[in-house]
């Protein structure tokens, strides 16, 4: 299973999955990850959290926790 954590600067990725439960779930849904959609991996920070990403033209920083919860292709 490749997680958002794993794609590197400058990838591209698709999202497949999205685990975790309740509150967590419907928040990442609601930053506009949701399955289908392409993730560009812009930047990572010096010590590998957040991540920033571009999702639906728009820029989005992404904590290292809630991105190892969001499985892609």
């Amino acid at each position: 299973m490749k997680t958002l954590r794993d794609v590197k600067i400058g990838q591209t990725a698709v999202i497949r999955r999205l685990h975790g439960e309740g509150a967590l779930k419907r928040r990442i849904m609601d930053m506009g990850l949701t399955k289908g959609t392409e993730v560009y991996v812009r930047k990572v920070a010096p010590l590998g959290d957040p991540l920033e990403l571009t999702v639906r033209g728009y820029e989005l920083s992404v904590r290292k926790g809630d991105a190892e919860l969001i499985e892609v292709e």
